[in-house]
């Protein structure tokens, strides 16, 4: 199978304990990466600190460290791990998620079999507090067309479960600016310029849930970025006034409602 290499970008809000069981689960994949990259998104606390350096004591070669001095938001730092890999093929990995162990054999397997694609992803399965205590998962659309209609208005992947292609990425333009939401705005934009994606039909990742995602989500920021993205997509052609009008009023809508209340439409009617 082909080499790839893992991207991951780390800030100091983030915990020791979930890093490091983040790394465990892909140092441990049934076809082990080639490369992990970190980016240090700004300074971080002296336990992450530690954390990178034991890991890199303990597997020397394996870890390539990118080193921001400042904070520049997940899809610039992403950017520029992503020019640091190695490998053409690159698995995006959370911080605070722990991949099923044969998720990257198996996406690389897609890639062997159609090489005509750019993105793989997968469904996700939501834990709270253990990866024995799923709560609810996220599928999305399988094959190339329907990921193309889905994407108009919704996230047709789940960022921390994809694996792509490098130069494909980068030849996109890679992540724009947004705070939040870049996955949506990079991936619809890629899409709409032809290149080629599935999601395999299996949870290859547990995602860890908790109050601040559900704070996180109903921030204003991440409701005005995605309809960002979704305007973006409306005057390139690729969504519809109908789209972005549904997708302002959902997302508005989301935002005005109590964190209990959007908790309940998520689990209810976005989740399985």
């Amino acid at each position: 199978m082909q080499k790839y290499s893992v991207l991951m970008s780390l800030y100091h809000k983030e915990r020791p304990e979930y890093l490091r069981a983040a790394l465990d689960s892909m140092i441990g994949q049934t076809v082990a990466p080639d490369e992990i990259v970190i980016v240090e998104d700004g300074a971080l606390t002296e336990e992450l600190y530690g954390v990178v350096a034991e890991y890199k004591d303990k597997f020397p070669g394996l870890f390539t460290i990118v080193v921001l001095k400042r904070n520049h938001g997940l899809g610039l730092a992403l950017n520029a791990g992503l020019k640091k890999c190695r490998s053409e093929l690159v698995a995006r990995m959370d911080t605070d998620d722990i991949s099923k162990p044969d998720r990257c054999e198996k996406q690389l397997g897609r890639f062997e079999q159609k090489p005509q694609l750019s993105i793989v992803g997968s469904h996700i399965d939501e834990f709270e507090g253990d990866i024995t205590n799923v709560i609810s998962s996220r599928r999305v659309p399988l094959t190339s067309r329907e990921i193309y209609e889905y994407a108009k208005r919704r996230s047709a992947f789940n960022h921390p479960a994809v694996m792509y292609r490098r130069s494909a990425v980068l030849a996109a333009g890679g992540y724009s600016k947004f705070k939040r939401n870049q996955d949506v705005e990079l991936f619809g934009r890629m899409l709409f310029k032809g290149y080629k994606a599935e999601n395999i039909d299996e949870s290859l990742l547990w995602f860890r849930h908790s109050r601040e995602l559900s704070a996180r989500r109903r921030s204003w920021e991440n409701t005005w970025t995605y309809i960002a993205a979704i305007y973006s997509f409306w005057k390139m052609g690729y969504s519809s006034l109908i789209d972005l009008l549904i997708v302002a009023a959902a997302q508005t809508g989301m935002y005005l409602v109590p964190i209990g209340v959007q908790n309940w439409i998520y689990k209810r009617f976005l989740r399985k």
